[in-house]
């Protein structure tokens, strides 16, 4: 086959000269289909806002899936998209004072060194949560605020207790949709949930605060009615299976390895409750009130423990075997269902007020299944492995930059399909992944 591709361009070339021959490409024409790009706003949580490596940094925020989609729609006629953006320079910080994570190598209890996540210094730039900025006018159209919920795009009070809202808010009182409507949106997309259902999943259930499917169709509601009110179209977003994400997925059941003595000594412990261990893998042992009159058990094929454990604890001091894992790192099969009855719930009421508000939806849970399984990209293979499938970042629950693209990529196609626009897809290869040391 490959002696007649070159024959043929021989002979093109002997008949016409070889300009002549070459493969022509030229990239679609653009079109906004029915989108008015010129004032796009993004309304989501750090999902959206470039939260990455458990902080906000401006690396994280430059290659946010908000600014990714605010790029490509200025190739359509979008103003020039506007985040307040962290120091290029500054280390970053969560909630709790702590700078980004980076991968380096790390020595554990028992001396052995590994490549891990460790944050890259001994305190977080306390800055970007300390300082408020109250310009009297909404300035910023990015409003993928870490830790903000559905409910709370409503409140007046957010940037009293939300550090990452009063960033960017125009006064101590105002509330997010109002700062929002004050940019005269004129597109706008939704990705919003994801705080919900995951502070329920992070800590194993035991903070049960998760809003009504109710509760969250009424604000949901109301912001996409105020929105559709000023004249604005736009595209939300379904919320995946958050229990794929490499948080929960990377210590397995079974990890727990045993030599002889110490299997034959949790046999003796634990034998009188029907539970014996083996030399090599065996289940780690949990905390389940309902278990027995100890409360505690063996963990079962489909529960998941979270990435929160203290790994040292687990080598050094027989954490998860003589000393169970306490609920808050379990996610057991009916926390499991609970949290996937109500993301079903919330997607429900979501793709309900698309089709009532004419929008677009972007379903997000094959784009995370995807990953889940792993497929290739332009060559190149992408899965949810924590730190090698090089679409999460180090914290295994935010994307990575070129998980954002790709993700914006999901949010392109469904608002060329819904709305009639001609906007090219990014090249997530062009972005960064992990950066080993």
């Amino acid at each position: 086959m490959k002696q007649n591709i070159f024959f043929i361009f021989a002979l093109c070339s002997i008949l016409f000269g070889a300009s002549s021959c070459k493969p022509k490409y030229s990239e679609p024409n653009l079109s906004a289909g029915d989108v008015n790009a010129a004032r796009f706003v993004m309304i989501g949580d750090g999902h959206s806002g470039g939260y990455m490596d458990d902080a906000l940094y401006c690396d994280g925020q430059k290659n946010s899936l908000a600014e990714l989609l605010g790029e490509q729609l200025e190739l359509i006629g979008g103003q020039s998209f506007t985040t307040r953006f962290v120091n290029q320079n500054s280390v970053g910080a969560n909630p709790f004072g702590q700078s980004r994570l980076k991968l380096a190598y790390k020595e554990d209890c028992n001396g052995v060194s590994s490549l891990s996540p460790v944050r890259v210094a001994t305190q977080g730039d306390i800055s970007i949560i300390a300082t408020t900025t109250f310009s009297g006018e909404a300035l910023y159209r990015n409003f993928g605020i870490p830790g903000m919920r559905t409910t709370q795009v409503l409140s007046p009070n957010l940037a009293q207790f939300n550090p990452y809202f009063a960033r960017i808010a125009s006064s101590n009182t105002v509330a997010p949709i109002e700062d929002i409507l004050a940019t005269e949106p004129t597109f706008f997309a939704i990705y919003l949930g994801m705080e919900e259902v995951l502070k329920y999943a992070r800590t194993g259930g035991s903070v049960d605060d998760l809003p009504s499917v109710a509760d969250f169709t009424t604000a949901y509601e109301e912001i996409a009615q105020q929105l559709h009110n000023q004249g604005a179209k736009g595209v939300v977003a379904t919320l995946p299976n958050v229990t794929q994400l490499p948080y929960f997925r990377t210590i397995p059941y079974n990890g727990l390895n045993l030599d002889a003595s110490t299997a034959n000594l949790l046999s003796a412990v634990f034998g009188a409750l029907g539970y014996t261990f083996n030399v090599g893998p065996n289940s780690f042992m949990i905390e389940d009130p309902d278990a027995n009159a100890f409360g505690v058990r063996q963990i079962n094929a489909g529960e998941l423990l979270l990435l929160s454990i203290p790994l040292d604890s687990v080598k050094c001091n027989q954490m998860g075997s003589l000393f169970p894992f306490r609920n808050e790192f379990v996610l057991n099969l009916v926390e499991q269902q609970y949290l996937n009855m109500t993301i079903n719930g919330y997607n429900d009421a979501i793709r309900t007020i698309a089709t009532t508000y004419n929008l677009a939806v972007v379903e997000t849970a094959p784009f995370y299944q995807q990953l889940f399984s792993g497929f290739t990209y332009n060559g190149v293979t992408f899965s949810a492995q924590f730190v090698s499938g090089g679409a999460f970042s180090l914290d295994g629950i935010h994307l990575n930059a070129k998980g954002n693209a790709l993700l914006a990529n999901e949010f392109i196609r469904a608002i060329n399909e819904h709305h009639g626009a001609v906007i090219p897809a990014l090249n997530a290869n062009a972005f960064s992944g992990v950066l080993f040391p």
